[in-house]
């Protein structure tokens, strides 16, 4: 015996675009409002996303320009402490004691990344600002560029999300009150409605 199916109903693309006997104003309202949060959305993240962007390639770039690589000296031998803490940055170095001199000609001594296994007064560049203090180094290449498409992109996403957000919440309301709308108009109709069943 043959199996008969049923018709599977047509899926109407772009109904609420479509004149119709069906549609309301809610639903024309209602794809006008998806349009402009999609539009919105796209355009908000983007413009948010490069804003961000560009935020921090300036900060990157002021932090370059006002950090200086300096020559300094290991001043313990990083063979005898195994225990030096390592780098939170997982690079394989050894935070240690370097001493170097600032532009005043003072000797400073602080603590910087060296190479694990650095024997003292091996020779190590470190970053220092203007007034000869111990900074870290400022991004570069591919991690500067990692950082910036990494803050835009998280950005856009945010701002865009925002929006999206905003704009189902409006629809969720707008839902609300088109249901509260066919309650109204079906107390009205039921009861010719049921007359008409049972008559």
């Amino acid at each position: 015996m043959a199996r008969t199916h049923g018709a599977r109903p047509r899926r109407v693309r772009l109904w609420r675009w479509r004149r119709n006997p069906l549609r309301r104003r809610g639903d024309l309202a209602e794809a006008w409002l998806l349009l402009a949060t999609l539009v919105l959305a796209l355009l908000l993240g983007a413009f948010c996303g490069l804003r961000a962007a560009g935020a921090v390639d300036g900060s990157l770039t002021e932090r370059r320009e006002r950090s200086h690589p300096v020559r300094a000296v290991v001043a313990e031998d990083t063979a005898r402490t195994p225990s030096a803490p390592v780098t939170e940055d997982g690079d394989g170095g050894v935070w240690a004691k370097v001493r170097w001199t600032a532009p005043d000609g003072t000797g400073r001594t602080g603590r910087a990344r060296v190479e694990p296994g650095s024997a003292a007064g091996t020779s190590v560049t470190v970053w220092t600002d203007s007034s000869g203090r111990l900074v870290a180094a400022p991004a570069e290449g591919a991690e500067a560029g990692f950082q910036i498409v990494m803050t835009g992109v998280t950005v856009a996403g945010a701002a865009g999300g925002l929006v999206l957000l905003g704009g189902r919440l409006v629809r969720a309301r707008m839902e609300r009150r088109r249901l509260a709308e066919w309650e109204a108009e079906w107390r009205q109709v039921e009861p010719a409605w049921r007359r008409r069943m049972t008559g």
